[in-house]
């Protein structure tokens, strides 16, 4: 303590010791304001065309907050700082996100994380959303990004149409404030004579395949867009013939602006966070039946192995996670085979259904059914792709599975243990994107990209390869000014969304400043961008 005293007499001398004319007062200049500049462009009267990407769409819903952080908005707020005008969104009436046509709920409400079950599970958030469709808005809007549109979509006349909807005619979204029942997405875009534009274009045309599980078709070869179906890939051909009309439409007049490729389908947390081996020999409802389970198999994994069919063969480990149970689709079909095989054990093959209770006669129809249900199965490798989706459907029992089952003889509790998802009845096509319908995706996804790229340079536009940029994030990570990285981990990176696919708004801010640096470096502006950790990496309620 006396210590203390004595430095506090020390220091209190030195003050005294220093006259008012000596003392040296040190302040910090204030900053030099920054002259913002647009540079070449003009920002007076910016409109951002696309999809769901540029809505400002996430987890799993369009609504004020999410619309409100998205990157054209971003932009916007960047843009006023050089001259940019007004930016109108076609808002959601609230923040949950569902929607109805007529009264009747046709759109679901956003996601967010439910711990009622003791761990983060993504549950809808409650209540009913009170945007109704029909309810048109008057515009024009400089947000022209409508969820679930594919390229095709921007040009077609109709798609805003409100009586289209029910029939699956015409979007949802874009029947909210289209112009007229006959107008098309591009034209109302183009109408606003924009002075700078920005389109993010394409996703959709291989992204409704890819989360599907490969269920849609790939069209290439097909140049007729009104004969796909929902889940279909877009002729690379089709795309590059609209996506061309659509920079066409909007340079007629002198804009610039800036285009985007296509990430990476395949990195996204869609298809990430779900292992292909989740199976736990740890949980009690999977790991005691291990045994039964790998006789069962052992039986059909000696046709496979005298076949040379040996790809498909289905061990479950009694101390490691498992691969599921799969349908892939490519592999040839050989239920015939298997039943055939099966029988032609005979009393062999009876004493294996006896440990079921069945008799003796039931083998025909035994065998007919092992053919049917394993005849293009196997178990999942690393390089398949179980979607998101399938969290919530592996290890279940398949009630309509268990329905046929015993309406063709089985007990109940028989056709239980023979449909459990993942185990003993194979994920169906709709739940696993396989390699060769990661092939389609690629290939399809390379070829749209070449064309966005050679389309920027054809028409002088600024150039952002989002593909390489998302790479990154799923890769490494992008750090932060507060120490922090932004991943793809779900739930946990902050750079997706509680759906998997789209941005959360942080990761939207990173797509904004990524789009800001293309602008700066084409057309010599000085924008600053966004600060990401002004946005949130995910809603929590």
């Amino acid at each position: 303590m006396k210590k203390l005293f004595a430095l506090l007499a020390f220091f209190g001398m030195l003050l005294m010791s220093c006259s008012d004319d000596d003392a040296t007062v040190i302040t910090n200049p204030p900053p030099e304001p920054v002259n913002y500049t647009s540079g070449t462009a003009d920002f007076s009267n910016y409109v951002a065309v696309g999809n769901s990407l540029t809505a400002g769409y996430s987890d799993a819903a369009l609504f004020i907050d999410g619309q409100t952080a998205s990157f054209p908005n971003m932009l916007a707020q960047n843009f006023a700082l050089a001259g940019g005008g007004s930016f109108s969104i076609p808002f959601m009436a609230d923040n949950l996100g569902g929607a109805t046509l007529n009264g009747t709920p046709i759109l679901g409400n956003r996601l967010i994380l439910s711990f009622a079950s003791g761990s983060p599970t993504p549950v809808p958030v409650s209540g009913q959303g009170s945007t109704e469709i029909g309810n048109t808005l008057t515009g024009p809007f400089n947000n022209m990004g409508v969820p679930g549109a594919k390229s095709f979509h921007l040009v077609a006349p109709g798609y805003g149409n409100v009586a289209g909807v029910p029939i699956g005619a015409a979007n949802p979204y874009y029947a909210r404030f289209a112009s007229s029942a006959s107008a098309t997405i591009i034209g109302d875009a183009v109408s606003q004579n924009p002075t700078f534009f920005t389109l993010w274009i394409g996703n959709n045309d291989i992204l409704s395949f890819a989360t599907s599980g490969g269920s849609g078709v790939d069209q290439t070869g097909n140049l007729d867009p009104s004969t796909y179906g929902s889940n279909d890939i877009t002729d690379p051909n089709v795309f590059a013939s609209v996506y061309d009309g659509l920079l066409q439409a909007l340079t007629a007049n002198g804009a610039d602006g800036v285009v985007l490729n296509l990430p990476d389908v395949t990195t996204i947390p869609y298809f990430t966070a779900v292992p292909h081996n989740p199976l736990d020999p740890t949980n009690p409802a999977f790991g005691p039946q291990i045994p039964l389970l790998n006789t069962i198999f052992g039986t059909l994994n000696q046709i496979y192995t005298a076949i040379g069919q040996t790809q498909r063969i289905v061990v479950f480990s009694e101390t490691e996670a498992s691969p599921v149970v799969i349908i892939d689709e490519s592999l040839p079909n050989i239920s015939a085979t298997i039943a055939g095989a099966l029988l032609a054990n005979g009393p062999a093959f009876e004493a294996f259904i006896a440990q079921f209770g069945l008799p003796p006669q039931a083998a025909p129809l035994v065998a007919n059914l092992l053919g049917t249900t394993y005849g293009q199965s196997r178990q999942a490798t690393p390089e398949d792709l179980i979607v998101f989706p399938s969290a919530t459907v592996i290890g279940t029992v398949n009630a309509t599975s268990v329905q046929n089952l015993v309406a063709q003889g089985l007990s109940a509790q028989l056709a239980g243990q023979f449909s459990v998802e993942g185990v003993s009845l194979p994920l169906a096509d709709k739940w696993v994107l396989t390699p060769d319908e990661q092939a389609s995706v690629t290939a399809a996804q390379a070829s749209y990209n070449q064309t966005i790229e050679a389309l920027a340079q054809a028409y002088d536009l600024a150039f952002v390869d989002a593909e390489a940029y998302l790479q990154t994030i799923a890769d490494v990570g992008i750090p932060l000014s507060d120490g922090s990285t932004i991943t793809a981990t779900y739930a946990r990176g902050g750079g997706f969304s509680l759906d998997g696919v789209h941005p959360s708004p942080r990761g939207y801010a990173l797509v904004a400043n990524l789009i800001v640096d293309a602008i700066n470096a084409k057309y010599g502006s000085n924008l600053p961008g966004v600060d990401p950790l002004d946005y949130t990496g995910l809603y929590i309620q």
